[in-house]
């Protein structure tokens, strides 16, 4: 038997090269090697509610990131994926958990704090919680492995927390997942290259998955290349020119750039054409997601049986 790992994705806007270092890449190696449930995360989602929010888009970030995932090596047939929302297990199982877990966990978690210092203006009570939905999405599916950064070994460390309270208090029922550590390489900003890669430094500053060959040489090119921006630059040409030699490129930062723009263009070839096919095949993704939705209900609906009757609901 394969051990489970869980994974979800969140529709916030257009994926950049970050997100394809850190997660993204690893996809389609984790549906061959564990029972894979892979979902988009689009009630988390929600805690990033801003002035500009429309359903509409919304909804159209959901689509396209079920197509980059596909795109991405994400195969239906081989994995449980699934909308979040669609199981509405994970809402009803975030609820229960709440009635258990301490305030004060909650309240140390540092993406917390961290989110709170940057969305001083939309402190919303999902931001806090956000850690116990992310504990039921992992536990409903009876998960061994969460992929995660650094970072996020805190969150998954909540929800053993989580599960041995359940435990405790009403009998085994949930396994104590554990982080699988993702080898994060750190991308840095390609105009301010002191800070992590970030949608909200601006669209020259990514390097989106989507950008055409043209988009990318134009962005590379006006890319800073003082010493720390010269270092940003070298890190990428190891991850993606073949046969990168620092040397090749002494003092000539022109080279440097027209080979990464020239590498990172072809790298994600196969992927933009796959993307553009995958955009018109909204009736295709919408039955994709129906199907998945399917089999996590059988799994979700199964283990809140367990739990309802072990609180005493109905």
């Amino acid at each position: 038997m394969k051990k489970t790992i869980l994974t979800g994705l969140k529709p916030s806007g257009k994926l950049h090269i970050g997100h394809f270092l850190g997660l993204l890449q690893g996809l389609k190696g984790y549906i061959e090697d564990y029972d894979a449930h892979i979902f988009i995360a689009d009630l988390h989602s929600l805690t990033e509610l801003r002035d500009d929010y429309s359903a509409e888009n919304k909804r159209k970030e959901i689509f396209e990131m079920t197509v980059d995932a596909i795109c991405l090596g994400v195969d239906p047939e081989k994995c449980v994926f699934f909308t979040q929302s669609d199981i509405s297990e994970h809402s009803e199982l975030a609820w229960i958990f709440n009635c258990i877990t301490p305030v004060s966990f909650l309240e140390r978690m540092t993406q917390y704090k961290d989110k709170a210092a940057k969305n001083v203006k939309n402190i919303n009570m999902g931001l806090m919680d956000y850690p116990v939905l992310q504990a039921a999405d992992i536990l409903l599916y009876d998960a061994d492995f969460v992929p995660v950064g650094v970072d996020q070994v805190q969150h998954v460390e909540l929800s053993r927390d989580i599960a041995r309270f359940f435990n405790n208090k009403f009998g085994k029922t949930f396994k104590e997942p554990q982080p699988k550590l993702t080898n994060i390489p750190k991308v840095m900003s390609l105009t301010h290259p002191d800070k992590k890669m970030s949608k909200s430094d601006g669209e020259k500053s990514c390097i989106f998955l989507s950008d055409e060959p043209e988009e990318i040489m134009e962005k590379i090119k006006k890319a800073v290349a003082d010493k720390v921006g010269l270092e940003n630059l070298y890190k990428l040409g190891e991850i993606f020119i073949s046969e990168f030699n620092k040397a090749n490129y002494k003092d000539n930062n022109l080279k440097l750039k027209t080979d990464l723009a020239t590498a990172i263009a072809d790298h994600f070839a196969d992927f933009r054409a796959k993307r553009k096919e995958w955009l018109k095949k909204d009736k295709e993704i919408e039955k994709i997601l129906a199907k998945g939705a399917e089999k996590a209900r059988a799994i979700a609906s199964k283990k809140m049986i367990e739990v309802r009757k072990k609180v005493g609901l109905k």
